[in-house]
């Protein structure tokens, strides 16, 4: 009888203890469930950091073992988000709307409800009408495939072209960075039809949950982003072992070989590509509902180089790496930038984190470089074969 993957995996066997264990203690400590020694923010800071895990996981898959340095995946993630925003803002809105015209001497007319979502939805940028690719937002599994879809395919497209025509190295990371910067700019547009500037707001809503506190749906969705990097981490631990994973290490470390020897190069690089674009935008889908709002600024390029930092600290060819990497940049961010970190006076000048914490973060991209090429995952293997 095989032995099952995970058994043979210790590792993933571990890391999904630790992280049922995290989520278990925070849900008892929480103030939706526990006994209020947890906030409902820094339930919902911890469950957006378990989202961030799961997309740096997949930045270091197709980064760190197939050795393509996409700045563009957090594209995928943005979009992952708009797709589940666009129910949540549009069954809302509905239910407002519904709700308003109800108390006229005749029922509304489905005419008049769409034209007063719309009005509602896009009043902001000065039109009423719902554009096109609003079509399938009244339908919440349809929204749900669109969050898979939509990154899948433009990833598939994008991807096809680009390594059938062997772009590689910097070439390509700058085809995948203007594909981002094109896709911001244009949703940045009021006539995108997803608002413009404005972006999706109220997200933090759930139609059909409106008497349910915040410290209840903050829990929920902490549990559904702890399955999401549990699921994603196995898988990803899958696809990086075995036959596969020594085929994905080749291409990383000598593409040109690999293809003498037969194997159709361009087949895994798109199938890796591909695959960890729809992980990131499923986490986008589960991050954005937990932030309350998405906008163009979060498909920016440099949102992008941000995973790829956050990578690079943790350490790129391991997937705990990547863990270890997005949840101590975002953890530390969100303390310096929300006023955790007391200012620093020096006399003739005051320290402000929040207005220096980008510069902390460069050099200690810089120093994690040059120092510690492994990263912090390189210094933890370290500490375990010294105790082995």
């Amino acid at each position: 009888m095989r032995t099952p993957f995970i058994m043979r995996h210790p590792s993933v066997l571990w890391f999904l203890s630790a992280l049922a264990l995290l989520t278990l203690g925070v849900t008892i400590l929480s103030e939706g469930f526990g006994l209020g020694l947890v906030s409902t923010s820094f339930v919902k800071t911890l469950g957006k950091t378990l989202c961030l895990c799961l997309i740096a996981i997949a930045m270091d898959v197709v980064w760190g073992y197939c050795g393509i340095l996409s700045l563009g995946h957090f594209a995928f993630f943005g979009i992952g988000g708009y797709a589940i925003g666009m129910w949540l803002m549009y069954a809302r809105t509905e239910q407002i709307v519904t709700t308003s015209l109800s108390g006229g001497p005749l029922p509304p007319t489905p005419d008049e409800v769409t034209a007063a979502i719309g009005t509602q939805i896009f009043g902001v940028v000065g039109s009423s009408e719902i554009p096109l690719i609003w079509s399938f937002a009244h339908s919440l599994p349809l929204q749900l495939a669109m969050v898979v879809l939509v990154p899948g395919l433009l990833a598939l497209v994008f991807g096809w072209l680009a390594f059938r025509s062997r772009v590689t190295g910097v070439y390509l990371s700058i085809l995948t960075q203007a594909m981002t910067l094109a896709l911001s700019l244009y949703l940045f547009q009021n006539d995108s039809g997803l608002r413009g500037n404005n972006g999706l707001s109220g997200l933090q809503n759930i139609p059909g949950f409106e008497a349910v506190p915040q410290s209840v749906i903050s829990i929920v969705f902490l549990w559904a982003s702890a399955l999401a990097l549990g699921l994603g981490y196995v898988l990803f631990a899958w696809v990086v072992s075995g036959k596969m994973g020594s085929v994905i290490r080749a291409i990383r470390d000598d593409e040109t070989r690999l293809r003498f020897l037969g194997y159709h190069v361009e087949g895994y690089k798109l199938f890796v590509f591909t695959l960890t674009a729809i992980v990131a935008a499923i986490a986008g889908a589960l991050y954005y509902p937990q932030a309350g709002i998405v906008n163009p600024a979060e498909i920016a390029p440099i949102a992008s180089i941000y995973l790829a930092v956050w990578v690079a600290i943790g350490g790129r060819g391991r997937l705990y790496g990547a863990v270890i990497g997005a949840a101590f940049v975002s953890l530390l961010s969100s303390w310096f930038t929300g006023g955790g970190a007391p200012d620093v006076p020096l006399g003739f000048y005051t320290i402000r984190w929040t207005d220096w914490w980008l510069v902390l973060l460069g050099l200690s991209f810089v120093a994690v470089t040059l120092f510690f090429p492994k990263g912090i995952g390189g210094l933890f293997d370290k500490l375990v074969r010294k105790q082995s």
